[in-house]
């Protein structure tokens, strides 16, 4: 691997814990204006902080994201359907000349194994592989499910080992039973995917479990921005990827991060924050 594509990844992976936080703010490009990113540099200002690595489209990153304090950026690349359309039909939408100039860490595209577009979609993997090896930049696959396909270890594990195959330098997929045979069988790092909000107890359960059964990290959005607090979140989310807390401990902190922030001031107006 090049000493390019080594350091960038590097950023992404913390070389000290061998883990990384990613968080997802990408959802925009084919759900629009969803909730908890209307206003995205509202959202991802207070939390970028706290964050290994943004994983966002380049309007976004423009937009939103102050390039003075930015973590790395994990730039999504693919596009083209709404969620009013075959979510499949994908394309690459940015040039890699552009995600250079944005100097991102990786690029990321989805693939839909088993979709009706699913040759186009490795293919445009490859092609995307083919051109960051070329310039030094990693490529994330993100195994997409679309609207009604499977999320069995067995579906998972397939599409995560042709990704892999295809040149992906790491890959992000949904934890599952059996997640361990996933990662097993992928011989790239996998990231796990927050999916639809739930419960902060049950998102910091399963990023515990897909970390213990192989996970490199998490990539988490709506479970982090949604959240009741979500500096809060992805302080918890943190303790378990990079310090190995416990599902009670890194609540303990959601918690107890919670309360700080609501409690009032020594003048009685307002809330305070202690870093």
């Amino acid at each position: 691997m090049d000493w390019g594509l080594k350091n960038r990844l590097s950023r992404i992976v913390q070389p000290k814990t061998g883990k990384t936080v990613m968080l997802a703010v990408d959802h925009g490009y084919f759900l629009g204006p969803t909730s908890g990113l209307e206003v995205a540099r509202e959202t991802i200002k207070p939390l970028a902080v706290w964050a290994d690595s943004l994983m966002l489209t380049r309007g976004i990153l423009r937009t939103s994201v102050d390039p003075e304090t930015a973590p790395p950026i994990v730039l999504r690349v693919s596009g083209g359907p709404s969620i009013l359309g075959e979510l499949s039909n994908e394309g690459i939408s940015v040039a890699m000349e552009d995600a250079m100039r944005l100097n991102v860490a990786a690029c990321a595209l989805s693939i839909f194994v088993g979709s009706p577009h699913e040759k186009e979609n490795i293919l445009n993997l490859a092609r995307l592989v083919n051109e960051g090896t070329r310039y030094g930049i990693p490529v994330l696959a993100v195994t997409a499910v679309g609207k009604d396909m499977k999320r069995d270890a067995r579906y998972l594990a397939l599409a995560c080992r042709i990704a892999a195959e295809q040149g992906a330098h790491m890959v992000k997929t949904y934890y599952c039973e059996e997640f361990e045979k996933v990662v097993q069988t992928c011989p790239v790092p996998v990231v796990v995917a927050g999916g639809k909000k739930t419960p902060e107890k049950e998102a910091l359960q399963m990023a515990y479990d897909a970390i213990k059964l192989g996970a490199v990290g998490v990539d988490m959005g709506r479970n982090i921005f949604q959240s009741d607090d979500p500096v809060a979140m992805i302080q918890a989310v943190r303790a378990i990827v990079h310090k190995k807390a416990t599902v009670n401990e890194a609540y303990e902190i959601f918690s107890k991060t919670k309360s700080k922030k609501q409690a009032p001031s020594k003048t009685g107006v307002g809330n305070t924050w202690e870093d």
